[in-house]
């Protein structure tokens, strides 16, 4: 996508922020309602209709491209109707996990299924860095949507029994107010809510800058951009294979502090070398901490989520974490993509370590400091 967008459609940064932008703002608008609906609905059959969803969305990218009528504003659009998708469907897989594994299990479920993401994730830019170079950007994007076909194929047969949800007085905006209240006043899980909330800032101002700096100001080939983001797939499914480890050793606590702060001497490395003739390494050097950091953290983030959390009030909390996280994130791809443009590269990435280290000492100053054992939160 970023090929597409930077060579294809020749954007300009802030519209290269605006694309990015697209992907989250959904989360915005639907997340709070889709968490009411992933609470009263059963789970599997969401994940199914979201997934043949995103499939459409991505679909219909290379059939415009093709009859020459891909402008930015309509390539926005779909990505709006993928995010629509995807906020239903990530409420629901993160919500449906509990159903299927103990508490005492749940950092290990969710480091394997971080481990088939980070898999998924370092075979896709290879493959499609290879696609683009070989054949154009749209046609990594038709094996995209095929793959949300097989995704809706595969969770149609998933084996889980699903209760019908406690028929009850219905009151939207009731039960939104539940959910936002157990996600930041619980005392552990509301300082871990804000903290993600600035990460995602911080990432996805990075992110967007990364994609400037690495195939303009850099000139990096879409193949060498492709293998920025395997580097950053393998060390997260490294990561997420350590993260049960780390959680035995450490405690989910102390794991998720350590990761967080991992990620602003990362990128303070590339704000330094930017100008130099390490940059091209220091970029590999940071993407690799990033993605060990990230599989590290996130089957330690989700699983104190899951484990303080009713399985009743599951579907808001996590869609209303995601929708703020996602807000955040698109705030962050239009920042980022303005002060690049305003400032230059060296200075949005000073910027972005800031952000970094300001989630990191959120982390450091709340009570996962002392959530060493699952469970205990």
């Amino acid at each position: 996508m970023p090929v597409l967008v930077v060579r294809g459609l020749h954007a300009t940064p802030f519209e290269v922020g605006v694309v990015n932008a697209a992907q989250f703002l959904p989360y915005a608008l639907l997340g709070l309602l889709a968490g009411v609906y992933v609470d009263r609905w059963r789970r599997r059959p969401i994940l199914v209709w979201s997934s043949l969803g995103r499939a459409a969305a991505l679909g219909a990218i290379p059939v415009l491209w093709a009859f020459d009528a891909l402008h930015l504003w309509m390539l926005v659009l779909l990505l709006l109707a993928f995010g629509a998708c995807s906020v239903f469907g990530f409420a629901a897989t993160q919500s449906l996990l509990p159903r299927l594994v103990p508490t005492s299990q749940l950092v290990t479920a969710n480091a394997r299924l971080d481990q088939t993401d980070a898999a998924a994730s370092t075979l896709g830019p290879a493959l499609g860095g290879g696609l683009v170079g070989l054949l154009g950007a749209p046609v990594a994007i038709v094996v995209d949507a095929v793959s949300y076909l097989l995704d809706a194929l595969l969770n149609a047969g998933l084996r889980v029994e699903e209760p019908r949800p406690e028929v009850r007085e219905r009151n939207l905006l009731r039960e939104i107010r539940e959910g936002l209240s157990w996600g930041y006043r619980h005392p552990t899980l509301g300082p871990l809510s804000i903290s993600t909330h600035v990460w995602f800032l911080a990432n996805s101002a990075a992110f967007t800058a990364l994609a400037v700096i690495a195939l303009r100001t850099l000139d990096l080939s879409a193949l060498v951009f492709s293998l920025l983001l395997t580097v950053n797939g393998v060390a997260g499914l490294v990561g997420a294979t350590l993260a049960p480890a780390a959680g035995r050793r450490w405690g989910s606590g102390p794991t998720i502090i350590a990761t967080r702060i991992a990620y602003p001497l990362g990128w303070l490395v590339v704000a330094v070398l930017l100008t130099t003739s390490a940059n091209v390494v220091a970029l590999f050097v940071t993407l690799a901490i990033e993605g060990m950091a990230g599989g590290v953290s996130n089957a330690h983030e989700m699983a104190v989520r899951q484990g303080v959390t009713p399985d009743g009030l599951l579907g808001r909390v996590n869609a209303s974490m995601r929708s703020a996280n996602r807000t955040v994130a698109a705030a962050g791809a239009l920042v980022g993509g303005a002060v690049l443009a305003a400032v230059g590269g060296r200075t949005t990435l000073v910027g972005v370590v800031v952000v970094f280290a300001v989630a990191a000492a959120l982390a450091i100053a709340s009570p996962l400091r002392s959530a060493r054992r699952t469970g205990s939160w």
